[in-house]
């Protein structure tokens, strides 16, 4: 079910990316940008009700007899979110078949690449040495044509496996949440009291989860920028193509080498940051906590997936102007290129790394929040109060020190 919905909205016969499409060759650029937003806000709102659905039915599953089979001291039954937990794994049971989805799309992206990357149609004789090797007559016009295709599928594919993934994140994050609840509360109705909005660490705990996921999502798309940023700022510095088809091999690795250094301080400062605030925040106050990863799972589910099926539009719509309408080199062609780099670090660094972020956090969190009720209060906040400084730094260094400035600046 959930690959199908979003296949409407990220698949090259989606109405949605024929909207991108259409909005590029009038309004440039910006109407690309802005109906690819529109297309992945409408999708997290489609996908919240399918998971909704999806959990209701548990839910109401759990009623019919399961209750029974359930009964424990506890003051109010479980059943519910042990039902959930059986959700969560019927996500991770779609894991084979979501690993091959989400490994097609890098296949036929890279052979797309490695075909363009090598220049076969200059090579003096190519078609007769093919022919006389092979024994057939190559067709190049043909065969890019069937590559952007074929890339095409691949990122629909890509697309609907991440909304998988991050479900298994999101739901399998509640079983964990119910256990830390289980931990401290004893499911009495006594203690239970403070999982309200009446509780202000709970609600505050809330707030501070949806920080934490729009940091995580500035930061990991700072990381790119800032890469790309030096990048062709070493590429227009240093590669001359005058004359020649393509830069040389010491050239390429040092743009690749750029690149690899920004995404390994993007990763560090990120991890960091998500590390000592899990310390922080288990210290601080266990409600606090609880209300601190519950919304993580919740702002996170539906900030990656907007972000992957936004991303997924974007580059798709540039198939379309490549493939099936063949107006590459035209205006359309460039405010779809627009579109398809903004998409990039969108679906293929913040989405997709909400997965971990969310998984991390509730598994850490779980053996730290244990941890932190056996210290005497005084000695708590103190630690808090030391992990928070200490991610704030990191905080400091995925922004401020990777700011993009001109050289001398």
């Amino acid at each position: 079910m959930i690959p199908e919905v979003i296949k409407i909205f990220t698949s090259t016969e989606s109405g949605h990316v024929r909207e991108v499409v259409t909005s590029s060759r009038e309004g440039g650029a910006s109407l690309n940008v802005l109906s690819g937003l529109t297309a992945g806000n409408f999708s997290a709102y489609w996908m919240g009700l399918v998971i909704v659905g999806l959990m209701s039915i548990a839910f109401l599953v759990s009623g019919e007899g399961l209750g029974a089979l359930m009964r424990s001291s506890f003051s109010l039954n479980p059943a519910a979110v042990f039902a959930f937990g059986l959700v969560a794994f019927g996500f991770l049971g779609m894991g084979p078949v979501t690993i091959a989805v989400d490994s097609y799309g890098p296949v036929t992206d890279n052979a797309q690449s490695v075909y363009e990357l090598s220049l076969i149609e200059t090579i003096p004789n190519i078609k007769q040495s093919i022919k006389k090797e092979f024994g057939f007559d190559p067709h190049f016009e043909e065969a890019k044509t069937f590559l952007e295709e074929n890339d095409g599928a691949g990122n629909t594919f890509k697309a609907t496996a991440k909304p998988v993934l991050i479900g298994t994140a999101v739901v399998g994050a509640t079983t964990m949440i119910f256990s830390i609840i289980v931990l401290l509360t004893g499911l009495e109705a006594d203690k239970m009291r403070f999982l309200s909005l009446m509780h202000a660490p709970f609600l505050l705990g809330l707030i501070m989860g949806g920080a934490v996921i729009y940091w995580f999502t500035g930061a990991s798309i700072q990381a790119v920028s800032t890469g790309a940023y030096r990048a062709v700022e070493f590429i227009k510095a240093n590669i001359k193509l005058d004359g020649v088809e393509k830069a040389s091999t010491q050239d390429s690795k040092r743009v690749v080498e750029i690149c690899t250094i920004y995404a390994q301080r993007g990763m560090i400062n990120i991890f960091l940051t998500i590390f000592f605030s899990t310390l922080a925040f288990a210290c601080l106050e266990p409600y606090f906590f609880i209300g601190y990863l519950v919304s993580i799972a919740l702002f996170g589910l539906f900030q990656s997936i907007f972000m992957a099926n936004a991303g997924g539009a974007w580059d798709n719509a540039k198939k379309v102007v490549e493939v099936e309408l063949k107006e590459k080199g035209s205006d359309l062609h460039a405010a779809t290129v627009v579109g398809d780099t903004v998409g990039d670090p969108f679906k293929d660094t913040s989405s997709v790394s909400m997965n971990p972020v969310i998984k991390f956090t509730t598994l850490f969190g779980l053996l730290a929040v244990e941890l932190a009720i056996t210290l005497a209060p005084g000695v708590a906040h103190v630690l808090a109060a030391v992990f928070f400084l200490i991610s704030t730094v990191f905080v400091w260094r995925s922004f401020y020190a990777m700011r993009i400035t001109s050289v001398g600046a």
